[in-house]
């Protein structure tokens, strides 16, 4: 097996390679930085740049599973500047995969795309699973279905599409829990609005099992990357304030002052998506932390001990 991946350089990406190393895959992968296209101990880079529609075709030699995760983070500021290049990082990215898989006459053995639950509406009450309703009301449920829709392409390209609508990413590299935790260790923790907001959520080890569980098994179509045991954002930050040993006692922060301060981007801390593991838990997927303590057990005592 020859692995070639997108958005290696990111959090999923990083700890994807760690798990193809431990299991003795070959790897290539593409970078927008020339000065990343290293070539050492089993790993090799090459170029592209999806907006000047421009590719290395060697990095497809040998390859027969493409895991395609990039896209510009959704995190920084959404000036017009930045949402157009959130959106279109997506979408150049994933129509030059397909383009250059026709051009060369490519098809791989799987291929596994990156989505996010952002394209579920925004409820406390519904719980989501992979048949549910889709939404495009806001920018970030406009910009994961439009990639949705431009992955769905590739099916022609590969024997086994599998599409994963990712959930709250839990590391201790970064991402939601490098936002949540300092508050929480000085004791500032609070949440915000209502706090009965669902976080469904996924240690990033257990995302990266499962991106190699869709491959072993030939899965074919969309799932949701998620653990099975979603929580509300007040016991998520309860939890994270029991796992430091920090009390968590202050009121939570109202709605106004995030959309004041984040305008638009402040649907990313209020937004609730209540969604359902159930698909892949049905199709043999063994979480090794199916539950939130178990999650930030293993993410906060592993980073106090080094």
């Amino acid at each position: 097996m020859k692995l070639l991946v997108t958005g290696a350089t990111g959090l999923i990406g990083k700890n994807l390679i760690t798990h193809a190393k431990q299991r003795r895959i070959s790897i290539h992968f593409l970078t927008t930085r020339k000065g990343e296209c290293i070539n050492s101990d089993g790993i090799k880079g090459f170029f592209w740049n999806p907006e000047q529609d421009e590719i290395d075709d060697s990095c497809f030699e040998g390859v027969d599973i493409l895991i395609h995760l990039a896209g510009a983070n959704i995190s920084k500021p959404w000036t017009a500047k930045n949402k157009k290049d959130i959106l279109e990082s997506r979408l150049n990215g994933t129509r030059l995969l397909k383009k250059t898989l026709d051009r060369l006459k490519i098809k791989m053995n799987s291929i596994c795309c990156a989505g996010a639950i952002g394209i579920y509406p925004d409820s406390i009450d519904d719980i989501h699973d992979e048949n549910s309703p889709l939404s495009q009301l806001n920018f970030l449920q406009k910009i994961t279905y439009a990639w949705e829709q431009e992955s769905k392409a590739l099916s022609n390209n590969s024997i086994n599409l599998s599409i994963f609508r990712i959930g709250l990413v839990l590391t201790k590299e970064g991402g939601l829990l490098s936002k949540l935790t300092p508050p929480v260790k000085f004791f500032l923790g609070a949440a915000f609005a209502s706090g009965k907001q669902w976080q469904s959520w996924i240690h990033i080890d257990d995302l990266s099992r499962l991106f190699f569980k869709a491959v072993d098994d030939g899965w074919e179509g969309t799932f949701n990357a998620v653990a099975p045991n979603p929580i509300s954002q007040i016991n998520l930050i309860k939890a994270i304030g029991k796992t430091l040993n920090r009390p968590v006692f202050l009121p939570n922060i109202p709605a106004f002052f995030l959309q004041l301060f984040l305008g638009e981007r402040s649907l990313l801390i209020l937004g609730s998506q209540r969604v359902s593991a159930k698909l892949i838990l049905s199709k043999g997927f063994k979480f090794k932390f199916p539950y939130l303590h178990q999650a930030l057990d293993d993410i906060f005592k592993k980073r106090m001990t080094i």
